[in-house]
């Protein structure tokens, strides 16, 4: 489809068949030429294009995707459409989403802070049937639970090389946890000594 009007079209047709929500990336894909990871990067992302959809169609549940890398962002968006989808940066950074109960819902409840989810992951994981699930299995979507916390690093690193191979860590995500936080509190009271 190059032009707006075919995907226009293309949204009355599916409608028309008795779909009311459609989540649109607003990144066009290039179907020859680009790998799957240049297009996720390379074609430009084209916000006005979803919203153009949601002003004639508003009948239509309408969310946007593509490039969505902060809850501010998503809230700007959401003065145009019905939703938003963060793909990428959830998974990189999954505690983006402490926040989204308070901040768009007005949950009052506090959010579980990291180190409460790492031992409610690490309680999960030894429920499991251990032949047939390995500690990686989940510690692998948690990479990124400490992105840009002191430390984070180190949790990276820890549940990557001792959550795989032939006898991984039973107790991965607490000592990753433990691991972290060493160096986290070594790598405050460094900070302290300078400042003082």
């Amino acid at each position: 489809m190059d032009e707006y009007e075919d995907f226009s079209r293309f949204i009355d047709v599916v409608a028309g068949a008795g779909c009311d929500t459609f989540i649109v990336h607003a990144r066009k894909a290039w179907l020859q030429g680009l790998s799957p990871k240049e297009n996720r990067d390379i074609p430009p992302l084209n916000y006005e294009r979803v919203y153009q959809l949601k002003s004639q169609h508003p009948e239509l549940n309408i969310s946007i995707n593509g490039g969505i890398t902060s809850l501010e962002q998503a809230e700007g968006h959401l003065n145009q459409v019905d939703g938003v989808m963060i793909g990428r940066e959830v998974y990189s950074n999954p505690y983006i989403l402490a926040e989204v109960d308070k901040r768009f819902y007005g949950n009052t409840a506090q959010p579980l802070d990291r180190a409460e989810i790492v031992r409610l992951m690490q309680a999960y994981i030894e429920r499991q049937d251990a032949p047939y699930f390995k500690p990686w299995h989940a510690a692998r979507h948690m990479l990124g639970l400490f992105q840009g916390q002191p430390g984070g690093r180190v949790w990276r690193r820890y549940l990557s090389q001792k959550g795989t191979g032939k006898n991984p860590d039973p107790n991965l995500l607490m000592n990753g946890l433990a691991a972290m936080q060493e160096t986290a509190s070594k790598a405050i009271e460094y900070q302290t000594k300078e400042v003082g």
